[in-house]
């Protein structure tokens, strides 16, 4: 009889807790981690296959830095990335690869206004068109999703989109 009450007090208490905890919270849509951000922002930049592509010429120097930004960051230390290519851009101001690049690891250290603002220096100073001026607006709009910004989303959806030129038809 007694093991018979452990057993029911036990149960009781069982119960009790369960009831007292808060629900879990509902998932979040359109919630991305930066690392995802990243991925969808490179993917925008790699698969627009439009009929101009601009690849810049520089320094030696400049893309010693960006290789060692890329090693850090696939090593996961954003921030020394970040100072890495820092310095590439005192050695080359104003190169929109770079700060593109620039952006890219801001959102993976989700400094999100920083990305933003990188993102769109780098279009106003790169091509209107091609892989560069894709990536730049799906970063934008990759930070207004995280943001739910509806009017930002659409803005850069159509600015990402209008990158794209194709190539003549051909009979």
């Amino acid at each position: 009889m007694r093991h018979w009450k452990i057993c029911a007090a036990g149960s009781i208490a069982l119960l009790a807790s369960a009831c007292s905890h808060p629900p879990l919270p509902a998932a979040t849509a359109g919630v991305h981690s930066p690392m995802a951000m990243v991925v969808a922002i490179r993917a925008a930049g790699a698969t627009d296959k439009s009929v101009v592509q601009v690849a810049p010429l520089r320094d030696p120097a400049v893309d010693g830095y960006l290789d060692q930004a890329h090693a850090d960051e696939n090593a996961g230390r954003y921030r020394d990335a970040l100072d890495r290519i820092d310095v590439a851009l005192k050695l080359s101001p104003g190169a929109p690869d770079i700060l593109q690049f620039r952006a890219e690891v801001e959102v993976l250290l989700s400094e999100f206004p920083a990305a933003d603002a990188d993102a769109r220096r780098s279009f106003a100073l790169g091509p209107k068109v091609g892989g560069l001026c894709a990536s730049n607006w799906q970063t934008v709009l990759e930070i207004a999703e995280s943001h739910a910004d509806e009017v930002g989303m659409a803005h850069a959806r159509a600015q990402r989109d209008a990158c794209h030129k194709a190539g003549p038809v051909r009979m």
